[in-house]
């Protein structure tokens, strides 16, 4: 349980610390790795990838419900439940706090739709969490 606590902190913490770095920036954009990856700043006011109509606040209820079944179906232990955890609070926080999410990752040369979307690091500390987990429930 500590574990998991610690690295839902961290996720959490350097969440916060990476949006109030770029909102104090004026919310740069800039590309690295050869345009492999853009940041490209954008408030998403609605679920993830905006594909639910509904606002952040509406959100925020749904997203702590989505959270507590995860855990509880998946189990509340190891590295890929930290992540997970912590990457989903820091966007309901953002939901609650703001009203919204500032996204700032895009990839443009990844395949398929992928390369559509805006990301922030909760959202790959979520997908990386999820992958963990879906592996360690193989693995048992």
């Amino acid at each position: 349980m500590i574990g998991l606590s610690c690295t839902a902190g961290a996720v959490l913490a350097l969440c916060g610390q990476v949006r109030g770095t770029l909102e104090r920036k004026g919310l740069p954009q800039k590309e690295l790795d050869g345009g492999r990856v853009r940041i490209e700043p954008r408030y998403n006011q609605g679920s993830g990838f905006g594909l639910v109509p509904l606002n952040g606040r509406q959100m925020a209820p749904l997203s702590l419900a989505a959270l507590w079944a995860l855990l509880g179906v998946c189990g509340g232990r190891g590295l890929g439940a930290g992540l997970l955890l912590g990457g989903g609070l820091s966007n309901l926080w953002e939901r609650i706090r703001h009203g919204r999410v500032l996204d700032y990752l895009r990839f443009p040369k990844a395949p398929g739709p992928l390369k559509k979307y805006t990301y922030n690091l909760a959202d790959l500390a979520i997908f990386l969490g999820a992958v963990l987990m879906v592996l360690r429930r193989r693995r048992q």
